[in-house]
Formats: C-alpha cells, sequence, structure tokens
C-alpha cells in the first residue's frame, strides 16, 4: 500500500482541487493507496513550516508536489512506486 499525505487547511481552494486530484487518480489507477489528510492549522509546528506554501503532496514521504498538481502526475508517481514496491 502507497502511503500518501496532503498538508493543508479548510478554506483553502487549491487543497481542495488537489485532493480531489490525488483521490481521482488512486480510484482510476487501481493501486493500493492510503491517503493522510493533514490539517496544518491544528498543529502551531506545521502551521510555521508550511504556512501559506500549502497543498504539499508526499507520497511514501517524500515531498512530490506543492500547489498543483495533475492527475497524470499523480499517476505516473503511483506507478512508480507501486513497481518499486513489489
Amino acid at each position: 500500500m502507497i502511503a500518501i499525505t496532503i498538508y493543508s487547511r479548510p478554506g483553502c481552494h487549491l487543497c481542495e482541487e488537489m485532493k480531489a486530484v490525488v483521490q481521482r487518480a488512486v480510484r482510476l489507477s487501481g493501486v493500493s493507496a492510503r491517503i493522510d489528510e493533514i490539517d496544518i492549522s491544528m498543529d502551531p509546528a506545521l502551521e510555521e513550516r508550511y504556512g501559506v506554501d500549502i497543498p504539499v503532496l508526499l507520497v511514501e514521504g517524500r515531498k512530490t508536489a506543492k500547489h498543483r498538481v495533475t492527475e497524470a502526475e499523480v499517476t505516473r508517481m503511483l506507478g512508480a512506486r507501486s513497481t518499486t514496491s513489489r
């Protein structure tokens, strides 16, 4: 299972867009993945670290994108991760 993390905050339109793109890419790819959404506004350390530089996408703990990502990019990342984890 591929671990995906999205750092975001409520009311962030880019965050909502990224969540939708990632969820759609995971669903269409058929890859087994867990998506964790982390609200940075609940953690002062994360708020200081990311501030307005969100959303941030991590795949298997590695930062892979921020602000915007396309479905094709997410699909490529998932494909690369699923072949290396076999």
